[in-house]
């Protein structure tokens, strides 16, 4: 339905009474005497605007559509050709499931600590720490995909996004930091010593910690490896089996 908002004319004519009012009872031959009574007409114009002859609100039927079944049924065959595929509903697009707000907040975590990483790489010079920047760069990346692909396996990353990616972005921070003053001294040189000393250990532990996520299907495949090759064994269709029956 449409709408058409319609004013009343009552307050235009009460204003105008005024005049007529002030006229007839008041004096109305000074330059005062006019302002007193323009002020007191639009006073009465937006009371009744406002207040007694408000404005309506008329609903209008919507216009009956060119293209309805009646005037197809009379339109010339060519026309009734074109307007067909305008009735044709399109299929239905099946609705986007809504995100886990937990994976929200892991694919939004990956793209901070990767974007992190880009950008510390470009900063830091030293070759070394660059190819070990770029490695963990890929592993948290896959890690933070392989976890959002299957959520459940989330509780055991936990330390590793409460703990490990945050203190390794910091140190790396620090390093980051160090190397640009541009000086040497005790405590830079010895501390960008220890940060270099700690990144091997910190390769190491992302990729053990991609490869746990991989624990439990492992895990079954070697147990279907297992059953596979004792059934085998048993039909006289393979060798003798890599896991003897228990």
């Amino acid at each position: 339905m449409a709408k058409r908002r319609q004013k009343s004319a009552a307050p235009i004519y009460a204003a105008g009474a005024v005049w007529l009012v002030w006229a007839a009872v008041l004096p109305l031959y000074r330059p005062t005497h006019y302002v007193l009574a323009a002020a007191a007409s639009l006073a009465v114009y937006l009371v009744g605007r406002m207040c007694i002859w408000k404005d309506r609100v008329i609903l209008l039927p919507d216009p009956e559509p060119k293209d309805r079944p009646e005037a197809q049924k009379q339109a010339p065959p060519e026309q009734k050709a074109k307007a067909e595929p305008a009735h044709r509903a399109e299929p239905d697009k099946a609705p986007e499931k809504p995100q886990d707000p937990e994976v929200a907040a892991l694919l939004a975590e990956r793209a901070r600590a990767v974007g992190e990483m880009r950008r510390l790489n470009d900063s830091i010079e030293d070759p070394v720490i660059s190819a070990q920047i770029d490695h963990l760069e890929e592993i948290t990346g896959k890690i933070l995909d392989h976890v959002a692909e299957h959520p459940q396996k989330l509780p055991q990353i936990r330390r590793f996004l409460n703990y490990y990616l945050p203190t390794t972005l910091k140190i790396l921070n620090a390093y980051d930091r160090m190397d640009a003053a541009g000086v040497s001294g005790a405590n830079i040189d010895g501390t960008k010593g220890k940060i270099e000393t700690m990144m091997t250990t910190l390769v190491s532990a992302f990729d053990k910690q991609l490869d746990a996520l991989f624990g439990e299907e492992a895990l079954d495949i070697s147990t279907d490896i297992t059953v596979l090759e004792q059934m085998l064994a048993r039909e006289g269709l393979g060798g003798t089996p890599l896991h003897s029956e228990p």
